[in-house]
């Protein structure tokens, strides 16, 4: 059995996909892996033993310039991701059973499956994108809703309209290069009628989130065994645990200042400080000993071991903190990153902040909430609910999808 998993996207996009490989070769299948070509993708993708198959320009290349993407970057950046789908997906699958897609919005992932007769599934890491009469929809691209428009339908029907503005066009024209019929709504023909929602039931409850017919498999993690740096582990020794700051793949989304008022906030609280560099370049502000710089490192590891995880809310960030047990202060930027926020007050591990740009006063009454007995205590608790199967979960259902016969265009 061949498998082939797709996404253009961040790390978070792509650490899962690596983690579901790997149960899928554990089961007998062989999974390979098509994603941006960024060398830390690459790496992580090379350390597990998982093929990966080039996709599209790398992130780092769109994301991380002095300035976030503009909506004109988006119009761009759309067709050339389709047009690389179909090119690359194409020759990818080729002898493959199964075709799973995740990341920003894969157009062109199903047609290819379509094309070739495999089946196809689509997966997200939250709710957010999936149409709902609970929630509206997210910013996007394209023509706003009106304002005071409140109706969740009308909203949900904006969207596709604007998810049609910039994939539309490219998609039907790929589509009807290999004898494809036009599609009329991109989104609602990615998603399907059945995602799978490969994200924690703890930190992501979806019953009744969705008006589709969702499959939650659980989050899909990597095992992590790698030994800490020795570096790393001597600052950690030499001291009480320190607060982590790491913004991840954020860039341009990082806030300005964060190194500077996250260090000063938790020296406020007696903590000593660990920087994850990131693609934010996090540096120290001063020269004291009593904050550290590292670069990519086992998280799992590592958050075991300090005493809050400051980040930006990503989805793959926030599970690994939340089954560390680990106190988060979760300082959202865009995307799903306020739910996760949320969320994490909600279950009372951990505090969200108020607002865009950290101060030493918002970020020290973040830090005070999540530095608290009280908050350890529930974080240690609130982990021991946190599923690990999930890439396991997923890997079955897919095997099985693909075995039988005349498959539908999704699961």
């Amino acid at each position: 059995m061949r498998v082939l998993l797709t996404t253009w996207g961040s790390r978070g996009d792509v650490e899962p996909l690596a983690g579901l490989a790997v149960e899928l070769r554990e089961l007998g299948a062989e999974a390979r892996v098509c994603a941006p070509p960024d060398e830390e993708f690459a790496a992580l993708l090379a350390r597990v033993g998982v093929p990966l198959v080039p996709l599209g320009p790398s992130v780092r290349s769109v994301v991380a310039g002095a300035k976030p993407p503009t909506a004109k970057d988006a119009f761009r950046l759309a067709p050339e991701l389709v047009a690389a789908r179909f090119e690359t997906l194409t020759a990818a699958a080729e002898g493959c059973d199964a075709l799973l897609a995740t990341g920003l919005m894969p157009a062109g992932a199903r047609d290819v499956a379509e094309k070739l007769g495999i089946r196809y599934v689509l997966a997200c890491f939250h709710t957010l994108g999936l149409p709902s009469r609970h929630f509206p929809p997210g910013r996007r691209p394209g023509t706003p809703s009106p304002e005071g428009e409140t109706d969740n339908r009308v909203l949900w029907e904006q969207d596709a309209q604007r998810v049609n503005a910039l994939y539309g066009e490219a998609l039907n024209s790929h589509r009807a290069a290999i004898g494809l019929p036009p599609v009329d709504n991109v989104r609602d023909h990615v998603l399907t009628g059945r995602p799978w929602l490969a994200a924690d039931p703890t930190l992501c409850p979806s019953q009744g989130m969705t008006d589709l017919d969702l499959v939650q498999t659980g989050a899909w993690i990597l095992p992590d065994d790698r030994p800490l740096p020795e570096e790393l582990e001597a600052f950690l020794d030499a001291g009480e645990s320190p607060v982590y700051v790491g913004f991840g793949s954020m860039a341009a989304h990082a806030p300005e200042d964060i190194a500077r008022v996250t260090t000063e906030a938790s020296r406020a609280q007696g903590r000593r400080v660990l920087l994850a560099r990131g693609w934010a370049n996090l540096a120290p502000i001063d020269d004291s000993d009593d904050c550290f710089v590292i670069g990519e490192v086992n998280q799992q590891a590592l958050f075991r071991r300090v005493a809050a995880v400051v980040h930006h809310g990503g989805a793959g960030t926030t599970t690994t903190a939340a089954l560390a047990g680990a106190p988060q202060v979760v300082v959202p930027r865009i995307a799903d990153q306020p739910y996760w926020a949320r969320r994490v007050a909600e279950l009372g591990i951990g505090a969200a902040h108020e607002g865009l740009t950290p101060t030493f006063d918002s970020l020290s009454a973040s830090l005070t909430t999540a530095l608290t007995p009280e908050t350890r205590a529930r974080a240690r608790a609130v982990a021991g609910t946190i599923r690990t199967d999930g890439a396991r979960v997923a890997a079955k259902l897919l095997l099985d999808a693909a075995s039988q016969e005349s498959p539908p265009v999704s699961v």
